[in-house]
């Protein structure tokens, strides 16, 4: 029946924008990870810089300290935008879902007389009945 093969196109390419998601998910977590770790090796080699009395630095380790605070700096505000960056997605997949969900609503209600449950119908609108765990 073309609408049963209309419903099976429906899931898989519901299917495709939970995966796609799931791996732009995966890549800022690696990003924000990666950031993280810069952040703190900068921040353990600043300790060691800072323990020393400032009495008994040399130009280099005082420049090299001015160097760390930057260099912390700019990558806190990299991951402020990346953070922000991904609030920003994330509402924007919520808004997205909720347009999903109510296509599915108005476009699969005939069919849900015919073929489906509305249980199953439900699950359409949740990315977890497509991928179990993530």
């Amino acid at each position: 029946m073309p609408e049963e093969i209309e419903l099976e196109m429906a899931k898989i390419q519901r299917l495709r924008e939970v995966l796609v998601r799931r791996e732009s998910e995966l890549r800022f977590m690696m990003d924000d990870i990666q950031l993280c770790k810069d952040i703190m090796d900068l921040k353990q080699e600043l300790q060691n810089l800072v323990a020393i009395p400032e009495k008994e630095k040399t130009k280099l380790q005082k420049q090299r300290e001015d160097e760390l605070i930057q260099k912390i700096h700019k990558l806190v505000q990299k991951r402020d935008f990346l953070v922000d960056d991904a609030e920003v997605e994330r509402l924007r997949e919520q808004e997205e879902d909720k347009e999903m969900a109510d296509f599915l609503r108005i476009k699969l209600k005939p069919l849900d007389k015919v073929t489906k449950s509305p249980a199953s119908l439900e699950s359409l609108e949740k990315p977890e009945a497509y991928v179990s765990e993530y």
